[in-house]
């Protein structure tokens, strides 16, 4: 953990620090903002989309807070037109119906070959609410 910055929020938190080009989580005034994530497991949009959903509960497991709490996210597809409804079908699922986020998706080309969608999202600590009350 790194911490750093200065401001009402208090230290930043930096998680996942062994990428040289980023942090995979960083916490900030009850603000946690993780990476796009990606899975290149899968040949197909549904597949590849439940192993990133999967990933990012795991991240905002680690950071303290969970999909209940998600702020934004952004979704980039590698092919919009063939891939949406398959994505679409396994974030139904996976989002929690009484708190969505709001959502953008667009169509992108991603770093590598095989992958067919990132995501990432930002959330609310539950541990910074509890504190303000």
């Amino acid at each position: 953990m790194h911490g750093g910055g200065e401001g009402g929020g208090g230290a930043v938190r930096r998680l996942r620090t062994g990428d040289p080009r980023c942090s995979g989580i960083v916490c900030y005034g009850g603000i946690v903002y993780l990476t796009g994530q990606t899975s290149d497991e899968g040949e197909d949009i549904r597949s590849q989309t439940r192993r990133v959903l999967e990933k990012i509960d795991a991240l905002l497991a680690e950071a303290g807070s969970d999909k209940s709490r998600l702020l934004t996210a952004m979704i980039w597809l590698k092919d919009i037109q063939r891939d949406f409804h398959g994505m679409n079908a396994v974030w139904n699922d996976w989002v929690d119906a009484e708190n969505k986020p709001t959502r953008a998706c667009v169509e992108g080309r991603l770093a590598r070959e095989k992958l067919l969608v990132e995501i990432q999202v930002t959330a609310v600590s539950p541990q910074s609410a509890r504190s303000r009350l």
